[in-house]
């Protein structure tokens, strides 16, 4: 078999050989994400009591409750698609986050509950992660 072929099979074996999120994704870098780009509006430990949410007209929701909210199933692909831009948040007006393009950068795959891959940016992959991590 030519090497390059050996090669993308070798590659798309250890993509689908377990969850996405824990090969692309970094918790203890997803939680620093947080704490710097999140924690103002959804707190310190990710349950909508940041401290700008009182002025909001809509509250950000309580993170950890994510999957609870979702049949007991962390929704990644829901959550990705908020995060980069994908899908508005109308409380937002405008793609999540408000802050820019920091979630852009280098894709990695990461895996949606249909098994197809999603690209997202490898930022964005350890935010996903560190969420799945605080779910209750």
């Amino acid at each position: 078999m030519h090497h390059s072929i050996q090669l993308v099979l070798l590659s798309l074996a250890l993509f689908f050989a377990g969850p996405a999120t824990a090969q692309s994704g970094d918790v203890a870098e997803g939680q620093a994400l947080f704490q710097t780009y999140c924690a103002t509006c959804h707190g310190n430990q990710a349950r909508g009591d940041g401290p700008t949410a009182e002025m909001m007209v809509i509250n950000p929701p309580d993170l950890t409750q994510l999957a609870a909210m979702h049949d007991g199933e962390f929704p990644v692909l829901w959550v990705a698609r908020r995060i980069d831009g994908r899908d508005l948040i109308p409380s937002h007006g405008l793609p999540m986050p408000i802050f820019g393009s920091f979630f852009e950068g280098t894709d990695v795959p990461i895996k949606v509950p249909t098994g197809q891959p999603m690209m997202v940016s490898q930022p964005l992959a350890d935010l996903l992660v560190w969420l799945e991590s605080i779910q209750e």
